[in-house]
């Protein structure tokens, strides 16, 4: 995956990225929230917040920085604000890059973004950065399957995946050792259980 494949194929989902993938990933939006238990006071990164699907989803009183490097991703994002823009800042910025201090948000979220980046092992790097020491990463993501039909199907779409806009072949076990993740959690998400939500400790 290149940056600028990356930033091409989500300029040409932008307009229609809603309807075709607002319903399939929503379970998997709304089980992280509710795993995330935001309270009021917290400051929360999203990494690769889109166009926004999650963000009428946080509490009141929780503060939510959320950055993608799609500028028309970004555009339909802040149409949701609602109101809430005063505890809601939206911001073009590369994942593999954080233009954050240290230590700055109590939780850190990248929902449906790792397989899209071109070095994943980076931005779980920044992740980590940005995220204070004791707080929490949340990670949804697809995996790829070692077997069966959607493994065979993973392999076929795998030479189409600066045009998809996302890496098909993207093993569990692979992103688990390169992430080096302290206290996992992982649990299955969406239909037929093909997504995992991994919680992990900031350590």
């Amino acid at each position: 995956m290149e940056q600028q494949a990356v930033t091409t194929a989500y300029k040409r989902l932008a307009s229609t990225y809603d309807r075709f993938f607002g319903p399939v990933f929503e379970q998997g939006r709304q089980r992280a929230l509710r795993k995330m238990g935001c309270q009021a006071g917290q400051h929360i990164l999203e990494v690769g917040v889109g166009t926004g699907l999650s963000l009428p989803q946080y509490p009141d009183g929780v503060r939510v920085t959320g950055i993608d490097v799609s500028e028309p991703m970004l555009e339909r994002a802040r149409r949701r604000l609602n109101g809430h823009a005063d505890r809601i800042d939206l911001a073009v910025m590369d994942a593999q890059d954080l233009e954050y201090e240290d230590d700055s948000f109590d939780k850190v979220v990248a929902m449906y973004v790792a397989s899209v980046v071109p070095d994943p092992d980076a931005m779980i790097r920044e992740m980590k950065r940005v995220c204070r020491p004791g707080g929490e990463l949340y990670i949804v993501n697809h995996f790829s399957r070692d077997r069966g039909m959607m493994a065979k199907l993973e392999r076929v779409a795998a030479p189409l995946s600066e045009l998809v806009g996302f890496r098909p072949l993207f093993p569990l076990q692979d992103f688990l050792s390169m992430a080096q993740l302290e206290e996992v959690e992982i649990e299955p998400v969406n239909a037929f259980g093909y997504w995992s939500l991994i919680r992990a400790v900031n350590r």
